[in-house]
């Protein structure tokens, strides 16, 4: 299956780079280029890609507005959204994801990462590179009314689907997990399914949170 994708960024050098890297894979397409939110907006309605690669600063309307106007309201387009910036401030990694963002890179990706990552969107998984997760749960566990370390409990979670949960929390996809743990990639989506439910989580950035409230990774073992 060819995957089509849009490239949204206010640089042309930018978008014509991350264009030839694309099409030099012969199941990725890029379909369309826009240079600001609004011709995003525009040329993904028209075009119907399977993913966006999303800029966030950009003139005019934004990374994280284009997202809501595509994703939210009365008519969302089924688009996946992988968030591309040259900035990890937490502030964009919570509104991106908030908006409906699939995943969340940075620009300096090497591009075999990149490439896997666009495929990673286009199956409908979620996807958060290791550097924005950790800036990610970092901010997270600063904000005001952190109730510290170890709140969370993982009653009734397996053996297994903490090995899957702890490499969730260091940014693995799937097939990186299933990779790491001799696992098919359909027993991993399981394993994920099964953490939605029993940790209450609506993606896989709450359960990246959960890992670290729970005391599995991160700050919470300080």
């Amino acid at each position: 299956m060819t995957v089509r994708v849009v490239v949204v960024d206010d640089e042309t050098l930018v978008r014509a780079g991350f264009r030839v890297l694309l099409e030099s894979e012969e199941d990725l397409q890029v379909v369309g280029e826009a240079a600001d939110g609004t011709q995003a907006v525009r040329v993904i309605r028209e075009q119907r890609p399977d993913v966006a690669l999303m800029d966030i600063r950009m003139p005019g309307l934004n990374g994280i507005e284009a997202i809501r106007a595509l994703l939210g309201g009365p008519s969302p387009v089924p688009v996946h959204v992988l968030v591309l910036t040259t900035f990890d401030l937490d502030e964009y990694v919570f509104e991106a994801l908030r908006a409906g963002a699939a995943g969340f890179l940075l620009k300096d990706t090497p591009p075999a990462r990149l490439i896997d990552a666009v495929r990673v969107i286009a199956t409908g998984e979620s996807l958060l590179s290791p550097g924005v997760t950790r800036k990610l749960i970092e901010t997270y566990v600063r904000r005001p009314g952190y109730p510290g370390p170890v709140t969370r409990t993982l009653d009734g979670v397996t053996g297994r689907e903490r090995d899957v949960l702890g490499l969730i929390a260091r940014g693995l996809s799937n097939h990186e997990i299933a990779a790491e743990l001799y696992l098919t990639v359909g027993t991993v989506k399981t394993h994920v399914s099964h953490l939605l439910t029993k940790l209450g989580a609506r993606d896989r950035a709450q359960l990246v949170i959960a890992a670290y409230e729970s005391g599995l990774a991160g700050p919470a073992r300080r």
